[in-house]
């Protein structure tokens, strides 16, 4: 059973939803999940909170920047890559400058991304991606036991 909560971040002026499951407190973490795709980013809400994480959602990097300055508790950020105004290599760039040594984990439908993303060393997801794939990574960027 999912709960799903609203907070207004300073300087943004929409809500957030914040989904969390009623799984295990162990080994939970918070989660921001940015596409600019709202199908992607439901569904990978979908799949953090199954995996027993909370996530928050944002639809651009703009709004994944006020919704990591208003959650101290974010332990990781999964973005596209491809999305308008600020690339998600740009956004790991502007969130580490918030937050130093954030991960972020870049899902990606490109093979190969232009020579300017290499400025920033990301792990990668490739788009499409399942269920077992996404844990998988969470799991190895966090330092999570394996599932």
């Amino acid at each position: 059973m999912r709960g799903g909560a609203n907070h207004e971040p300073a300087g943004c002026g929409r809500k957030v939803r914040t989904v969390s499951s009623q799984a295990s407190a162990a080994g939970a973490a918070t989660i921001l999940v940015v596409d600019d795709d709202a199908l992607i980013t439901l569904n990978t809400v979908d799949i953090v909170t199954d995996l027993g994480h909370v996530a928050l959602e944002a639809f651009s990097a703009r709004e994944a920047l006020d919704v990591l300055a208003a959650h101290p508790e974010v332990s990781l950020i999964i973005t596209d890559y491809g999305m308008p105004g600020m690339s998600g290599a740009d956004l790991a760039k502007a969130a580490r400058q918030q937050r130093p040594g954030l991960p972020v984990l870049l899902a990606t439908g490109y093979a190969d991304l232009p020579d300017n993303s290499g400025e920033i060393d990301l792990p990668r997801l490739e788009k499409p991606y399942r269920q077992e794939d996404l844990a998988q990574r969470i799991d190895e960027i966090l330092g999570l036991p394996a599932r």
